[in-house]
C-alpha cells in the first residue's frame, strides 16, 4: 500500500497555535519522518499539526517503528548526557527516547537518538496529547489512509444472541500468569446506539506470529500437566525445564538429551491429547497492562506479514461503526529472524493494498472477536508484525515494535 505525504517545506515548519486546539479532543496520533526530518499531527486522516524536527545523528540513531507517549514531563533534565535540558519532554521508550523541546533544531539529524522540536512546537504538541498516544517513526513519509476490512473490529459486533462471553477464557498474559485462566469482564447488554463509554480507555491490540518463547512456554506447561515439573512457564529454558525433558524422554523411551527439537514438542502434544496450536498470537494490553492473548491463524505462512499500523476512531452514535486508519511501515526482517519464522518471501510495504492483503490472510476465533469488540474504545489500535515486540514492550509500556531499516539502521 503507497500513499506518499506531500506537504511543502514551508508547511513543514510551526503550525499555528490555533492548529493544535483544532485536534485535542480526537484520538491523534503523531508520524516522524527520519528522511524529511518532520512531525504530522494527524486525525484519522487530516492533518492537524505539521512541524521540522531533528532526529538523532549517526552513531545515536533515533530507533524506527510503533511506540507511544509512556511520560510526560515539562521540565526534564537527560541522565544520560551531562543533565542536559528536554523541556516539554515526551518519553517514548523507558531505555531513553523521547520528544522534546529543543533551541537548536537543524534540518538535519543532529540529537543523541531523541526528536527534538522547536520550542514553540513542543509546548503546544505538550497540551495537546496524552500519555499512551500513539507515535510513529519512519524513514520515509508515511501516511495514514481509512482502511476498510472484515478483519478489523467493530463495537457492534461484541455480543452473540446466546451464551454471554462470560463464560469463555483466554491465555493470560505471559507476564501475568499463574495457572489458572483469565476472565475479561463482559456486560450481558446488547450494544444501544450509545454504547461506548467515553471515559473507557482505549486496547491495545498486537498480531504477531507464534515464536519459539510461546512454543517453549507451552511445552513448560503440558510438562508440568504431565507430572513432569518443568518450573515456570516463562518462555525460557532453564535447568529445571531441561530436568523435565529428559525426564519426560526417559518415559517415553525418546533420546535422552534435553533439548526443545520439534519431534519433542510433537511428542508432549500427543502425549497431553492436545493438537498443536496456531501460528499466531493475538494480544492486548490496556493502560500499560498485559489483559490477555489467543491463538489466531495466518495463512501463506511463508509471506511476510509486514508491519503495520492501525488506530480505532470516529464512532458514529447511530450505527455503532468506527473507522480504522492504518499505514504500513519498512522493516527489512534479518535472515536469521526469516529462518526462524520460516518466511521465504519479504513484505514489499509499497505494494498496493500491502495492509489489505496482510488483513486477509488473518482468522481470528469468534469468540475472540467478539470479545476485543466488547472492550473497543475510541483510539484503540492495532500493530501487526512478522516479528514479537522485543525488549522495549514491558511494564509500563503499551507495544512498543522497533523496525530495522533496509540499510540496517
Amino acid at each position: 500500500m503507497r500513499f506518499t505525504l506531500r506537504i511543502g517545506l514551508a508547511v513543514l515548519i510551526v503550525s499555528a497555535p490555533s492548529a493544535f486546539a483544532a485536534g485535542a479532543k480526537a484520538p491523534l496520533q503523531i508520524v516522524v519522518s527520519r528522511q524529511q526530518q518532520s512531525l504530522v499531527v494527524y486525525d484519522g486522516d487530516t492533518v492537524v499539526a505539521t512541524s521540522n524536527v531533528s532526529t538523532g545523528r549517526r552513531g545515536h540513531t533515533t530507533p524506527t517503528g510503533i511506540f507511544s507517549i509512556l511520560e510526560k514531563r515539562r521540565h526534564h533534565r537527560s541522565n544520560i548526557y551531562s543533565n542536559a535540558p528536554m523541556p516539554f519532554m515526551q518519553r517514548l521508550t523507558w531505555s531513553g527516547i523521547a520528544l522534546h523541546g529543543s533551541n537548536h533544531v537543524p534540518d538535519y539529524p543532529a540529537s543523541h537518538g531523541c526528536v527534538r522540536l522547536p520550542i514553540k512546537f513542543a509546548v503546544g504538541l505538550f497540551n495537546m496529547t496524552e500519555r499512551g498516544m500513539h507515535v510513529v517513526i519512519s524513514d520515509r513519509q508515511v501516511t495514514p489512509v481509512e482502511v476498510v476490512s472484515s478483519t478489523l473490529f467493530q463495537p457492534n459486533q461484541s455480543r452473540p444472541p446466546e451464551p454471554p462471553m462470560s463464560d469463555v477464557p483466554l491465555r493470560p498474559a505471559i507476564t501475568h500468569f499463574d495457572g489458572s485462566s483469565v476472565e475479561v469482564a463482559m456486560t450481558d447488554r446488547r450494544p444501544s446506539p450509545a454504547f461506548l463509554d467515553e471515559d473507557r480507555a482505549p486496547i491495545r491490540i498486537l498480531i504477531t506470529r507464534r515464536g519459539t518463547q510461546e512454543t517453549m512456554r507451552d511445552l513448560q506447561m503440558l510438562l508440568t500437566t504431565l507430572g513432569y515439573d518443568a518450573g515456570d512457564p516463562d518462555g525460557h529454558s532453564g535447568p529445571t525445564t531441561l530436568a523435565a525433558i529428559r525426564s519426560f524422554q526417559t518415559a517415553e523411551g525418546l533420546p535422552v538429551d534435553g533439548k526443545a527439537t520439534p519431534e519433542l514438542v510433537e511428542a508432549v502434544y500427543r502425549k497431553a491429547g492436545r493438537d498443536r496450536p496456531s501460528n499466531g498470537i493475538l494480544r492486548v494490553r490496556r493502560e500499560f497492562q498485559p489483559l490477555f492473548e489467543a491463538e489466531i491463524r495466518i495463512d501463506k505462512a511463508e509471506l511476510a506479514l509486514g508491519t503495520h499500523f492501525l488506530q480505532f476512531q470516529d464512532i458514529d452514535a447511530a450505527t455503532g461503526q468506527g473507522k480504522w486508519f492504518g499505514m504500513s511501515l519498512d522493516n527489512a526482517l534479518s535472515k536469521a529472524a526469516k529462518n526462524r519464522l520460516g518466511i521465504a518471501v519479504d513484505a514489499d510495504p509499497m505494494e498496493f493494498n500491502a495492509l489489505q492483503r496482510t488483513l486477509n490472510r488473518i482468522t481470528l476465533p469468534e469468540d475472540v472477536r467478539r470479545r476485543i469488540a466488547g472492550l473497543l474504545a475510541d483510539g484503540s489500535s492495532l500493530s501487526i508484525s512478522d516479528t514479537d515486540t522485543g525488549l522495549e514492550t514491558g511494564e509500563g509500556t503499551d507495544f512498543i515494535t522497533v523496525t530495522r531499516s533496509v540499510s540496517g539502521g
